[in-house]
């Protein structure tokens, strides 16, 4: 793939690492690259950071045809800038492309366009501790017709913005609240998908659970609304008895690159861990039993967050004494570990910038 590259004559000041947030501040440039039924895709080019410009009538204004991905470039200690599990992204991109009926992307080029952008923008990555560069690459359907139909002409964009902690709390436990009114996806919709429809129908709920003084919502199925499936912006983990216990991917629920992660590291450590369904009404017994041992929430964004205090149906309940536990230290001191170069990387997740 041929990739033009034209700089910015601007350059941004690179803001403070103690200012960062999340999404708050982004790179001087953007990749792009152009899609029609036709040609395929086409133009791939990096170029100043600047604004779109749509058609009135663009498919994705309408009809909500767009996905997106998260993932992150890290400092390491010795100054280089690595990836971590890039081709997961790219991957369940592609699943997300083909269930919204948008073009997908060979893997190797998608890899290749994040390659060139982050080695272009690598200066951008922050080396302050819990520091990183967020990448969103993002596809958009923006044919410039009114009619409801598969896409003809997309447009592929990946941005890049240096953040700190995604939750004001830190590594420190959140609180959230177990919604019972709203769902976010059921089982044959675009709960698999990581699709702009899916957070936008969230919201309703989000700002519920924020007047009363919690970070996310803890979302139930949309059926029987009686299983645990995911938190807003997360999976979710739970600590039952001594079994690690998370929600089976059934169709509904986002399959995360850091949830997978964490799997793969809990079995490497010799622990139980059952994907399997988890009704609320288990959960609240364990919680009632004390056998809720720990419970956090896990993806790219905050990496792992701990969850302290649990709301149902008006009922508080605080988890391991609202403080972290041992198990969400550990993944998090090991994915954490592995993304910043600080432990070696024996799973092969870690992807080097030249």
């Amino acid at each position: 793939m041929n990739i033009s590259i034209t700089k910015t004559t601007c350059p941004k000041e690179k803001p403070a690492s103690n200012t960062l947030g999340f999404g708050k501040f982004f790179t001087d440039h953007m990749f792009m690259m152009d899609y029609s039924k036709d040609q395929g895709w086409y133009n791939a080019r990096i170029i100043p950071f600047g604004n779109l410009s749509l058609h009135p009538a663009s498919t994705v204004l309408h009809y909500g045809s767009e996905i997106f991905e998260g993932l992150k470039a890290y400092r390491r200690a010795d100054g280089k800038v690595q990836l971590f599990r890039p081709m997961e992204n790219i991957r369940r991109m592609n699943t997300s492309a083909e269930r919204l009926c948008l073009p997908q992307i060979p893997e190797e080029d998608m890899l290749e366009a994040l390659t060139a952008f982050v080695s272009l923008e690598q200066d951008w990555t922050p080396s302050d501790p819990g520091t990183s560069l967020y990448l969103r690459p993002y596809m958009f359907g923006n044919d410039e017709t009114l009619g409801v139909h598969a896409v003809h002409n997309a447009t592929f964009i990946i941005i890049a913005s240096p953040v700190g902690s995604y939750y004001k709390e830190g590594i420190n436990p959140v609180k959230i609240m177990i919604e019972d009114q709203d769902v976010r996806a059921v089982r044959g919709g675009t709960g698999y998908a990581k699709c702009g429809g899916n957070y936008a129908a969230s919201n309703r709920a989000g700002e519920r659970a924020a007047q009363m003084g919690y970070s996310q919502v803890l979302w139930l199925d949309g059926v029987e609304r009686k299983y645990i499936e995911e938190v807003g912006a997360m999976n979710v983990m739970f600590k039952i008895n001594g079994e690690i216990v998370t929600p089976a991917l059934t169709g509904s629920i986002l399959p995360g690159i850091t949830r997978k992660s964490c799997i793969e590291v809990l079995k490497k450590e010799g622990y139980k861990v059952s994907e399997r369904l988890l009704s609320v009404q288990e959960l609240a017994d364990a919680l009632a039993a004390g056998t809720l041992e720990e419970a956090w929430g896990c993806g790219t964004a905050a990496v792992v967050s701990p969850i302290g205090e649990l709301c149902y149906q008006g009922t508080k309940y605080v988890i391991n004494n609202g403080e972290i536990g041992k198990i969400t230290q550990t993944l998090y001191d090991t994915l954490t570990g592995i993304q910043w170069g600080k432990l070696e990387d024996s799973f092969g997740w870690t992807y080097p910038i030249d």
